[in-house]
């Protein structure tokens, strides 16, 4: 097989793994290495990945600034359906795998190359996200999971390898890394070593977006968020485009402690894993388009998104964004969303993020109804009487059978 690839496109973060992954296709493969770097807001400096390609005799280097399409086309249509997995996780990692992997398969289309490759380990999720929306896009094209394939099991023969082909180490990786740290515009995530025991509690150095609540301000800070069909548009009245709102609102949910999360998932290859995420911005945004569909939704509405949302992360979170049931949910929850516009009031305050008022030009509050004034012309209380009656009928039968049965 490797005299069939004659071109690869990278996945390539410039760390010590992708280094070494580069290195070492050019050596099993004999092939050219393209890299590809993705900007999705993970807060850090890319261009030392573009001078380290080069040091590997790189001439097609990569780095494309995604924050918008990112925030845009993967983070907002999945807070459109409110989609937490296992009733916590924001999915912050699981939604950019999707868009790093299509960019992939794209550049490779561009530049006739015979595969795509990624970093992915063969115990994780990731894997299966990046290789599922790769068959979902482009069938035919290759990929290799050098973790899959190579005979470098250990932190020790990685550092080996390293030295042996002159590739640089940063000297926080020679002894055992505290911690693995995945980060994009909606979210960070800490994995393994200090975290790997769910019994031990995680060490206060571990959080890298948000404060700790206790140490958050002593005074509440009220924000308005601001609504157009389902997506956040404006905070305290100034239109942000999509990264840009996501952005400042990570920065007051970060200052307030909003968003911490220490979750045991169940990952889709069959093991448990321990993390520490932080999503202060997206958690804001969660509670915040709850609370605008609290008045704009229909009962019916609400109810079957609530029903059909765990379904919808699952899918995200095993890898299955580009598959025609996803799309075909998506198509359901944007539906849903016609009327989802207006303005909502969130307090934040250490560690917590509440709505405490929400009004829409397409509001179903009726005061009307509501009201124990007089005045209220739209219900007659007597109408509850019947309603009453007809759904107490089968509860009525199924006690008297129960009785009977009983003697």
């Amino acid at each position: 097989m490797a005299k069939d690839i004659k071109k690869v496109v990278l996945a390539y973060s410039g760390g010590l793994d992708t280094s070494i992954i580069l290195k070492w296709l050019q050596e099993t493969y004999d092939c050219e290495v393209v890299t590809f770097t993705a900007d999705l807001g993970q807060g850090e400096e890319l261009e030392p990945a573009r001078k380290k390609a080069e040091m590997f005799g790189i001439k097609d280097i990569r780095i494309e600034d995604l924050r918008e399409e990112f925030v845009r086309d993967f983070v907002f249509p999945m807070f459109r359906a409110n989609t937490v997995y296992e009733g916590q996780y924001l999915l912050g990692t699981s939604i950019a795998r999707p868009l790093i992997a299509k960019r992939l398969v794209e550049i490779a289309q561009e530049v006739g190359a015979d595969a795509i490759s990624h970093g992915a380990t063969g115990k994780g999720n990731d894997q299966v996200r990046f290789e599922l929306t790769a068959n979902a896009l482009d069938p035919s094209i290759k990929v290799i999971a050098p973790w899959r394939e190579w005979d470098l099991r250990s932190r020790t023969q990685l550092l080996e390898y390293a030295e042996r082909n002159q590739i640089p180490v940063s000297k926080d990786k020679r002894g055992e890394a505290p911690f693995s740290v995945d980060a994009n515009l909606l979210h960070t995530s800490s994995e393994g070593m200090v975290l790997e025991d769910p019994a031990v509690p995680a060490p206060d150095y571990v959080a890298q977006r948000t404060v700790n609540p206790e140490d958050a301000p002593n005074e509440a800070e009220i924000i308005t968020i601001g609504f157009e069909k389902g997506d956040p548009v404006s905070v305290n009245g100034e239109k942000l485009s999509p990264a840009e709102l996501l952005t400042k609102l990570n920065e007051l949910g970060g200052k307030h402690g909003v968003g911490r999360l220490d979750l045991v998932e169940n990952r889709f290859v069959g093991m448990k894993s321990r993390g520490l995420y932080e999503t202060p911005g997206g958690s804001i945004i969660l509670v915040a388009h709850r609370g605008i569909e609290s008045i704009t939704l229909d009962r019916g509405e609400a109810h079957l998104k609530d029903e059909l949302m765990p379904k919808y992360a699952e899918l995200i979170y095993n890898g299955f964004w580009f598959s025609p049931e996803r799309e075909m949910l998506q198509a359901l929850i944007d539906k849903s969303q016609t009327y989802v516009t207006g303005d909502v009031t969130v307090k934040l305050y250490k560690g917590s993020a509440s709505v405490i008022a929400r009004q829409s030009p397409h509001s179903l509050y009726s005061m009307d109804l509501v009201t124990f004034e007089e005045g209220a012309v739209a219900y007659d209380h007597k109408d509850a009487e019947g309603f009453i009656r007809l759904n107490g009928l089968r509860l009525k039968t199924w006690a008297a059978r129960n009785a009977k049965a009983r003697g």
